[in-house]
């Protein structure tokens, strides 16, 4: 059995106040959280990592990332994340693109980043399945912790102007609509035929489509223009799906109706100029504006766009414009885990919760403090610090 003990740290818990105390981790599982003053269990055999004076966090999770589809240092060669041969493409998986030997990898975990999502980007009206996974290994199967983990549309600029400088749809917003619900609908009459035993075959990407439409993952939907996301809305009322907004740019304008019909929002990127008219609104206002509305929200790197490791700095500048530091410590841990509907496992320092442990050596939400130690399912990922 692989046993450690955290001790001393500062927990927090995500779900309740922080205190101080120690962890107990047996083969990759929490199973005791102690509160300083508690009376501790024998503990045999296990290794003792002293973190007086830290701060212990569950790992970060970044809800919308391309970590390892869309590669750094190796120009178009590693760019695996958009099969624009055709703009719906539901039956490629970002699982069969993802390389663990990209940098970003490192990156994430030096960040105290132990989970992600990653998949298709947004050159497609419909883009595939993405997945959430570890940061931590070299097989990536055995990082995977769901897949499929949602279906990748994507509305606005970036599909209508890919294929429209092409002469092929969509080049219109309503062009961009008519695929994604065409989509929808085959797959609905796909399905009808099956149910009757008329369909003798397996078409792949309608397979998955309908893994959107049965309610076993959600749709998320890039979208960076209000008057996108509400689209994205009506498509979600017609066909019954779940709806994950991602990007969110303009979000705050119709907060609302978000709260309304029950979407949460990933946010982000942040730390990139506005490249194009859909970012001109661009803003921390955002998140603050959406949480004071009741939206769950999530910050998201969208990495490489931003690097995977920047993460905690942009919860960190969403509290400086004026976001609850309770609430930017969630949208970093414990939203985008349900977002993903891994929060079974992550986003949390709870019993039986994967041991996905992060060490500071200040408060998580002080620019000043350093990732001392990372562990991912009890195993040391990241060692910053010689002395533990």
């Amino acid at each position: 059995m692989n046993r450690i003990i955290i001790k001393g740290g500062e927990i927090y818990p995500i779900i309740s106040d922080k205190f101080c105390g120690d962890i107990y981790v047996e083969d990759g599982r929490i199973t005791g959280i102690y509160a300083r003053g508690q009376e501790i269990p024998d503990f045999d055999g296990a290794i003792t990592y002293d973190v007086s004076g830290c701060c212990v966090v569950p790992g970060l999770i970044d809800a919308h990332t391309h970590l390892g589809i869309f590669e750094e240092c190796t120009g178009k060669i590693g760019q695996d994340n958009n099969e624009t041969s055709y703009p719906v493409t539901p039956e490629v998986r970002g699982l069969d693109g993802i390389n663990p030997n990209d940098i970003g990898f490192t990156d994430a975990l030096r960040a105290g980043v132990t989970t992600v999502m990653s998949g298709p980007g947004s050159n497609n009206a419909v883009g595939g399945l993405n997945i959430a996974m570890k940061t931590y290994g070299s097989i990536i199967d055995k990082m995977v912790i769901k897949s499929p983990a949602g279906l990748k549309i994507a509305f606005g600029e970036n599909p209508f102007t890919i294929y429209g400088e092409r002469n092929m749809a969509p080049v219109t917003r309503m062009g961009v609509m008519s695929l994604i619900r065409a989509m929808f609908m085959r797959t609905q009459d796909y399905k009808r035929l099956k149910e009757k035993g008329h369909i003798k075959y397996r078409d792949m990407g309608m397979e998955h489509v309908l893994l959107a439409l049965d309610g076993d993952i959600p749709v998320r939907a890039h979208a960076h223009r209000a008057d996108d996301m509400v689209s994205a809305i009506r498509l979600k009322d017609e066909f019954n799906f779940q709806l994950i907004i991602e990007h969110g740019t303009e979000a705050h304008l119709i907060k609302e109706y978000l709260r309304e019909k029950n979407v949460a929002v990933a946010i982000g990127p942040m730390l990139t100029p506005r490249v194009k008219m859909e970012l001109k609104n661009r803003s921390y206002d955002t998140a603050v504006e959406l949480a004071r509305a009741g939206v769950k929200i999530a910050i998201m790197t969208d990495h490489p766009y931003n690097s995977v490791d920047q993460l905690r700095i942009v919860a960190i500048l969403a509290c400086r414009q004026g976001l609850p530091q309770n609430i930017a410590l969630q949208a970093i841990t414990i939203n985008p885990a349900s977002m993903l509907r891994i929060d079974d496992r992550v986003g949390t320092l709870e019993l039986g919760k994967d041991a996905d442990i992060v060490v500071l050596d200040g408060p998580p939400l002080d620019i000043n403090s350093h990732v001392k130690i990372v562990f991912v399912e009890g195993k040391m990922a990241f060692n910053g610090d010689s002395d533990l």
